[in-house]
């Protein structure tokens, strides 16, 4: 992990009150935020910043030698990436407003109440947080840079959108705010998961949960665990995964099932990382990383009254979307080739030669179920295998010979660089479904005249007309 990201936590508190310094040290701590600085000589914080990493400050005005109204601009103009946090007399509130003007993040008036503390902290470092994602993403992409690539072994592609999701995941693995995975079944969502929490240098343990089927108790049991007496049962205290992924990963799957109840506990969590254990009254802080995903609309359920608007922007932080296999047919015969080598292995059998003809029947599939499928259908045909060249009926028979009807508005980036065609038809069209949009167009510019029509297409009037008979084109 980068040096920036060991230190994206550390906060600076500057105040020449040395029971002030330790009352906000130790409000800090209890609230999760371990890397917690000091300073009361306000003098020697500009030598301070110019050789350890800060990641904020909070900062009183009024100390002797050097007065945070003379600090401020210092700080804005030689660390401008770092938010400074203003505290003041409740009468200087005219002079917290000011600072802000000057460049200051927020102000907090004396006394300081804990819960402003906190939340003005959390704010400050989120900003700090997305401002330097944003710097370090935009020379990823200048650069097409993939640090890690060993991270992502066990997602075989060699897609452009993949790859750009790569380097997305690279960028934000460091920061503890959750991530968010969307895509439809089968798209390797967990995959994604695992490789964030390899990228995070997180020295815990990667811990997954399914929530889909869950009520509210399973939830809650198996996720926050529950003290001795909680219920009828429970002769034991018992920990929760969220303690087993502590200082790890957390992902849990599948939330677009949970009902309202757990979804108010998982705001908290995200929000706090606090949680209670079930049957307790005592709060439980969170040090795990949590990602989540989802393969439903949440928009959708949002819209249907069955998802909080509140916990969805708050999982917007991070948002990776998998593309499904339909969107990156330039994976398929590297998936092929992959899964005909996995399958083989796992049945101790010799790798078989795939047909020539597979990898465009495959080409002309939907996928509905994603790699998923793909690598069901393989292992099946593998399995069926008994030597020579990989027979095609067992693909045929899920595929078929008629050509798949074309879903709408699934053209994309690639497709249109690759396969101009595609962009017009939303999938690879056949020779007669050209043949029609040609001369469909060619009619329509000439309005209907068949002999102009004719001689856009390069072919006389008459051959026209026989085609049009065969397959009547409409000029509107």
């Amino acid at each position: 992990m980068s040096q920036e990201n060991k230190h994206m936590q550390r906060i600076l508190l500057i105040d020449d009150e040395l029971q002030i310094l330790e009352s906000c040290q130790s409000c800090l701590n209890t609230s999760g935020f371990k890397d917690v600085i000091t300073v009361s000589d306000s003098r020697s914080v500009m030598a301070l910043l110019a050789r350890e990493e800060v990641a904020i400050i909070v900062m009183d005005l009024r100390m002797p030698h050097l007065s945070g109204h003379e600090l401020l601009p210092l700080i804005v103009a030689q660390f401008p990436q770092i938010p400074v946090i203003i505290a003041t007399a409740s009468n200087d509130v005219d002079t917290a407003v000011s600072c802000i003007r000057e460049g200051a993040f927020d102000y907090l008036v004396k006394p300081i109440e804990v819960k402003r503390l906190v939340t003005s902290v959390r704010k400050a470092l989120e900003l700090r947080s997305l401002s330097s994602e944003l710097s370090v993403l935009k020379e990823y992409m200048f650069t097409d840079r993939l640090d890690h690539p060993e991270a992502f072994q066990t997602i075989v592609t060699g897609n452009k959108s993949m790859r750009a999701i790569f380097q997305y995941l690279e960028v934000i693995s460091g920061t503890r705010q959750p991530v968010m995975i969307t895509g439809e079944t089968g798209t390797g969502k967990e995959l994604i998961a695992k490789a964030i929490h390899n990228l995070s240098g997180c020295t815990g343990e990667y811990v997954a949960l399914n929530a889909a089927g869950l009520d509210d108790n399973m939830f809650s049991d198996t996720l926050f665990g529950h003290r001795k007496g909680a219920f009828t049962g429970a002769d034991q205290a018992r920990d929760g995964l969220i303690t087993r992924a502590s200082g790890g990963t957390l992902f849990l799957d599948e939330i677009g099932d949970l009902n309202e109840m757990s979804q108010v506990k998982l705001l908290r969590l995200l929000q706090e990382q606090e949680y209670y254990p079930v049957g307790s009254d005592f709060i439980k802080k969170s040090e795990a990383r949590i990602v989540l995903a989802t393969n439903r609309d949440l928009l959708d359920l949002i819209k249907q009254g069955k998802f909080r608007n509140d916990l969805y922007y708050r999982l917007c932080g991070h948002k990776v979307h998998l593309p499904p296999l339909r969107e990156r047919m330039d994976d398929i015969p590297v998936l092929l080739d992959h899964f005909l080598a996995a399958s083989a292995a796992c049945l101790g059998k010799k790798k078989p030669t795939p047909p020539s003809g597979l990898a465009v029947l495959l080409a002309l599939y939907h996928f509905p179920g994603n790699v998923r499928e793909l690598e069901a259908l393989v292992y099946d045909a593998v399995l069926r295998h008994t030597g020579g060249v990989l027979s095609m009926d067992s693909f045929r028979a899920v595929i078929g010979d008629e050509r798949p009807a074309p879903k709408a508005g699934i053209a994309t980036d690639s497709a249109t660089d690759e396969n101009p065609l595609s962009a017009i038809f939303g999938h690879f069209p056949t020779i007669d479904e050209v043949e029609e949009y040609m001369i469909r167009e060619a009619m329509k510019l000439s309005k209907g005249n068949q002999g102009m029509a004719g001689k856009i297409l390069g072919m006389g009037r008459q051959t026209l007309n026989k085609r049009l008979k065969i397959r009547p084109v409409g000029a509107g």
